[in-house]
């Protein structure tokens, strides 16, 4: 069994990089990581929605909980 991962020094090294992110309800959004908030809050930059592998629009500033 593997010890569980802290995700905020992950998370912390990934500011200023591309990410993409995918929901459980199967959206995904992809963009700059801007900075992260705590386990639960990510903002992005320059962001694009993704539903179903097909791009929906361009949503630019994005918060994420």
């Amino acid at each position: 069994m593997s010890l569980p991962l802290n995700p905020k020094p992950f998370l912390n090294r990934l500011t200023g990089k591309p990410v993409m992110v995918k929901l459980r309800v199967g959206m995904e959004y992809k963009g700059c990581l801007v900075s992260v908030h705590g386990y639960v809050g990510m903002q992005r930059a320059n962001t694009e929605e993704y539903i179903d592998g097909a791009l929906c629009g361009h949503l630019g500033k994005v918060l994420i909980r």
